[in-house]
């Protein structure tokens, strides 16, 4: 092969990878506004004098859909190895957008809270999922990077459903910004049936060898040995593995960070709205937060993939705590923007690094088992989160303890991670993972036997 034809390979893959990240960014994206649209709805659904909800009701109508995340997380890991990704992304993104346009058109709160209690069972199937993508088809030094960047598809679907309220619910019902969740089906469903590949581990360890090899020569990966597919890729082995404690630390940290992602994005604009600031800057508030995940945790992430990602992710739960407590102070606005943009590195930037920490510990063969297990049972933080803003708003307590709590939870993630063990026990001994061509050969040879 000459120099220009290697060069010209190399760059094709890195494109070809690059065309996989933004594929699951955009999937993302829409993730991320059908779960924050509710945060951004929650004053106009408070004063929908129809309904008459209550704080406590809001809370709850807002853990549905995250109940709907944890088993559709949980379901997601189950089928990865019978189904494959490409079937989960498709049907998990077909079904939330559906249910988000039927949510529109919701009589009352009990089929309200139903539909999006429907609706995350799509949302909890996308995430786990796309991750395990995102690190499979991403060269080694740029795993945690490439899983940011990706994942930061969450925080500007929260701006742009940030974005929305601002324009439209001055004038406008809240039923327009769940109809907006319907774009997906004109959009990013056609791109990811033409261009979304399968994951070439799954299709190595269902003996489609030809076709994963393909694709890992198209997109320059190493495909594990066939024996590394078949074994520990279920969720069984791994709960009685001797990886269990870490997983089991991993689940807590992605507990506490999702519990934080979605009570804090829920509650802030109201929490804000509590502590003196108009609506309009305590909308703002969260966009800001979503800003300050993206920038922060892309930074974090470039970051993990140089030091590691347990000290990194250490380091953003002590921001978290550092910078939630500071926003119960009473700070001017401007000084309050600046700290709630580096909570959203201590929030929404720390689960993406939790998120990443578990896809690069765990092997090909265990990854979206791993991920459908700390997203699934961690989605019951993402539960906590909403309904621990609405106790507090509706108790006797100061809207300064939603700030100790969330603080506190915090903190517990931190010490997790700090617990979890560097040792890298997941990863594949070198002769578990066969470059393409080496493949090619050893296949050839197979078939020819």
């Amino acid at each position: 092969m000459t120099p220009l034809t290697s060069a010209t390979n190399a760059g094709s893959t890195r494109r070809s990878s690059a065309s996989i990240v933004a594929l699951c960014f955009v999937i993302i994206v829409y993730d991320g506004y059908d779960l924050v649209v509710y945060g951004a709805t929650v004053p106009s659904l408070l004063a929908y004098e129809p309904w008459q909800l209550t704080a406590g009701q809001i809370g709850a109508i807002g853990s549905y859909a995250l109940v709907g995340m944890l088993l559709g997380a949980l379901l997601s890991g189950w089928l990865a190895s019978r189904v494959g990704a490409r079937a989960i992304v498709l049907g998990s993104l077909i079904s939330f957008s559906v249910i988000m346009g039927l949510t529109a058109l919701a009589p009352n709160p009990e089929v309200f809270g139903l539909l999006r209690f429907l609706g995350g069972l799509g949302l909890g199937g996308v995430v786990p999922t796309v991750i395990a993508l995102t690190v499979e088809y991403s060269p080694p030094s740029r795993r945690q990077f490439n899983n940011a960047l990706m994942y930061s598809g969450y925080s500007v679907g929260g701006m742009l459903s940030a974005l929305a309220a601002l324009a439209l619910l001055p004038e406008n019902s809240f039923r327009i910004m769940y109809a907006l969740g319907l774009l997906p089906l004109v959009t990013i469903v056609p791109l990811a049936w033409r261009y979304l590949p399968e994951s070439a581990a799954f299709l190595a360890g269902k003996g489609r060898i030809i076709e994963a090899r393909a694709l890992a020569d198209k997109f320059g990966i190493d495909l594990p040995a066939p024996s590394a597919t078949t074994s520990n890729g279920n969720m069984a082995s791994l709960v009685t593995g001797p990886r269990r404690i870490p997983l089991l630390l991993l689940v807590v940290a992605s507990f506490c960070g999702l519990l934080l992602v979605y009570g804090v994005n829920t509650w802030l604009p109201n929490i804000m709205r509590q502590s003196g600031y108009s609506l309009g800057s305590s909308l703002s508030f969260l966009l800001v937060l979503n800003l300050g995940a993206i920038v922060g945790a892309l930074a974090a992430s470039r970051a993990a993939d140089r030091f590691g990602s347990k000290p990194v992710t250490v380091t953003s739960f002590l921001l978290a705590v550092v910078a939630i407590l500071a926003l119960g102070t009473g700070l001017p606005v401007s000084a309050a923007m600046a700290v709630v943009a580096v909570a959203g590195l201590g929030t929404v930037g720390t689960q993406i690094l939790v998120n990443g920490y578990v896809a690069t510990y765990f092997g090909e063969n265990e990854r979206t088992a791993a991920l459908g297990l700390s997203l699934g049972l961690g989605r019951v933080g993402a539960i906590v989160g909403p309904i621990l803003g609405g106790w507090i708003a509706s108790s006797a307590l100061g809207v300064e303890w939603n700030f100790y709590a969330f603080a506190a939870f915090a903190a517990l993630g931190c010490l997790a991670v700090a617990l979890v063990s560097r040792s890298a026990a997941s990863t594949p001994h070198p002769s578990s993972t066969v470059p393409a061509t080496s493949q090619l050969t050893a296949s050839a040879s197979s078939e020819r036997l």
